[in-house]
């Protein structure tokens, strides 16, 4: 059975699969190469790329201009289509670069790092590279070719990250995180255009874009917002602090954003998309969020609150204790960080309801209370900063519900429902498991014992209170599984 035939259900269970593996794999190469990186490379270093983050991410996101979401949400698009984002996005990303070519000295001026401007200037190369694949991109999105996407990701994380690590330990330091970097774009995109069934063509229509842009250019500000919430305080720390503050900082949302990203990219990967092909019956519509927003209290809440567990020990061993600073940070962000994938799953709700102004304003007004809290509290230090920057994080989920309430009735109590259950359940694990192994001193057996503990106890805790989860993850793999099988023999 082609994946054309597959019913939306079927479709769900194939992205979900692969959205997880994909960004499972994804993840355990990150920590792999990063953990290589993070110990031949020096604080300072990570400092010089982190306050460089936030121009790369702007910059490539006024490339793709929201064009994937926008793409997605438009019922047939055609060949004019993805040939007007391609051609758009390509003189965006190459007018981009230009533009911070020139400006990439001020850049180094304003942070007072003269390494920055040379730097800068190879990392933007980035923006035209990935121009080339946004049409490509939107493509796979739009028809949830899911395993398609996690293949070229994959191959490109690999990539670069042999490349990464190779340069650093011959001694090119930051150049080695830079090198890394445009490696991938390269290796992705590159990919993405093989398993496109899109090509090009040599028409430079872009009326097409007229008719996407009301609703892209609102994707693209929230983008833009979704930034620089995460990364503000690589700006922040980068003028009001040290180089080093900024690496101890950078290295703590690196490992933060990587673990809430397993989570969000495998929702985000298959969300939108079902819930427009929905958005026409409210209450089934309804039924699929919430079964999607359990999914993601299920698997984000142990992921992250377990992460912020083990930090000490996970900093301690794989990345040496150089970086121990980073460990605390690590946990406040954590915490923040589990409630990101509902924040987004949310969004991408009120996106497939063709609400995109809705997910636009809300964003500018959590990073404005962000950035606002920030700046005044730095005098009291980075702790204090991020720790506001989590609690606003955490409150706006409530906000993202009160709009989804107003489309299809999604209420609080449909929100607590959902979520206290596996946050009760993580955070009884968490402390049954500190209070067995407080007396542990081996530092590797108090890791690995954390983590077996507190997976063994969450487990257990959702079977004695028979969580519908469990049952429902089970036949939703099993059913998938079985149907594959029975493909694949006919």
């Amino acid at each position: 059975m082609s994946k054309q035939h597959l019913s939306l259900k079927e479709k769900t269970a194939h992205g979900l699969l692969w959205g997880g593996l994909n960004n499972g794999f994804q993840q355990l190469l990150n920590l792999f190469f990063g953990i290589w990186l993070s110990r031949i490379l020096n604080v300072e270093d990570y400092g010089i790329i982190g306050v460089l983050t936030i121009f790369t991410l702007i910059a490539t996101t006024l490339q793709e201009s929201g064009f994937t979401q926008a793409i997605a949400n438009k019922e047939k698009p055609t060949h004019h289509d993805f040939n007007a984002i391609f051609w758009c996005s390509s003189s965006i990303g190459i007018s981009l670069y230009i533009i911070l070519f020139f400006a990439a000295p001020y850049i180094a001026q304003f942070f007072q790092i003269p390494e920055l401007t040379s730097v800068a200037r190879f990392l933007f190369i980035g923006f035209v590279l990935s121009s080339l694949g946004t049409a490509h991109n939107a493509y796979l999105f739009k028809y949830l070719m899911v395993k398609e996407r996690a293949i070229s990701m994959l191959t490109g994380l690999t990539i670069s990250g042999i490349v990464g690590v190779t340069l650093a330990y011959n001694g090119f330091a930051y150049w080695g995180l830079a090198a890394q970097h445009i490696t991938y774009i390269l290796c992705t995109n590159s990919l993405f255009w093989y398993f496109s069934r899109w090509k090009p063509s040599w028409n430079f229509n872009l009326k097409p874009i007229k008719e996407l842009l009301p609703f892209s250019s609102r994707i693209l500000i929230t983008k833009i917002c979704i930034h620089i919430n995460n990364h503000i305080f690589n700006i922040l720390l980068g003028r009001l602090y040290s180089k080093t503050e900024v690496g101890y900082y950078s290295q703590s949302n690196k490992w933060n954003l990587m673990g809430s990203s397993i989570i969000t990219e495998m929702i985000q990967g298959v969300a939108q998309p079902v819930l427009r092909n929905v958005v026409s019956d409210k209450d089934r519509q309804k039924r699929v969020l919430i079964k999607l927003f359990r999914f993601t209290a299920f698997t984000s809440f142990p992921a992250l609150f377990g992460l912020a567990y083990i930090a000490p020990e996970f900093i301690s061993i794989a990345l040496t204790e150089k970086w121990l600073k980073s460990a605390y940070i690590l946990q406040i962000l954590c915490i923040g960080g589990a409630f990101i994938p509902l924040n987004h799953l949310l969004g991408n709700f009120i996106i497939s309801r063709g609400k995109s102004s809705i997910y636009m304003w809300n964003t500018i007004a959590l990073g404005l209370t962000q950035l606002t809290s920030a700046l005044l509290l730095y005098p009291y230090g980075v702790h204090t900063m991020v720790s506001t920057s989590v609690g606003i994080q955490i409150l706006w989920t409530v906000i993202w519900t009160l709009f989804a309430y107003k489309e299809i009735h999604f209420t609080l109590f449909n929100l607590f429902r959902e979520t206290l259950p596996y946050l009760t359940a993580i955070v009884v694990s968490i402390t049954l498991s500190h209070y067995c192994l407080v007396n542990f001193e081996n530092i590797y057996l108090l890791f690995f014992s954390k983590i077996i503990s507190v997976g063994f106890l969450y487990i257990l805790i959702l079977i004695i209170f028979r969580a519908s989860i469990l049952k429902e993850s089970y036949n939703f793999a099993k059913t998938y599984f079985l149907k594959t099988a029975k493909n694949k023999t006919h």
